[in-house]
């Protein structure tokens, strides 16, 4: 029997303020090769998934705290105990506007490493406006690198 235990997973910070711990998926505790699981903390004022695309279904389900979530051109907020699906191809972010961490979880299909990590890594994501769609009018700005836009 395989266990992942969050105490004890390793955590990746990335550049738009955010802790990331995978916990299920190839070369994981718990090596899915259907899904890929994670848990996340939103940085206060601003921590972000920022703007991106993948062919992975996924969803987002909030655990704590209250962060705005943004699926193609559709703006809402989500709450604790609030999951979402986004649709494979879809662009999305998520951005905490509160003044608390907000931690969530994610789950996708297929598993294995998504490229907008790498890409926000490298400081390569798609812009919102310029190699991607605009964000909808009221959302968040995406995080690009040090600066948002």
């Amino acid at each position: 029997m395989n266990i992942a235990d969050l105490a004890s997973a390793p955590g990746r910070r990335f550049p738009a303020g955010r802790l990331s711990q995978r916990l299920v998926g190839p070369g994981l505790p718990i090596a899915a090769d259907g899904f890929c699981l994670g848990h996340v903390i939103l940085d206060p004022s601003g921590g972000q998934v920022p703007w991106h695309c993948h062919p992975n279904e996924e969803i987002y389900m909030v655990l704590e705290g209250e962060a705005e979530i943004v699926v193609s051109q559709d703006v809402q907020t989500l709450s604790a105990g609030q999951v979402v699906y986004i649709p494979g191809g879809e662009y999305h972010q998520l951005t905490n506007r509160s003044n608390r961490a907000v931690r969530f979880l994610y789950c996708y299909s297929p598993s294995g490493d998504v490229d907008h990590w790498r890409q926000e890594l490298d400081g390569t994501l798609a812009r919102a406006g310029v190699d991607a769609p605009c964000l909808p009018s009221g959302a968040a700005p995406q995080f690009s690198g040090g600066e948002s836009e």
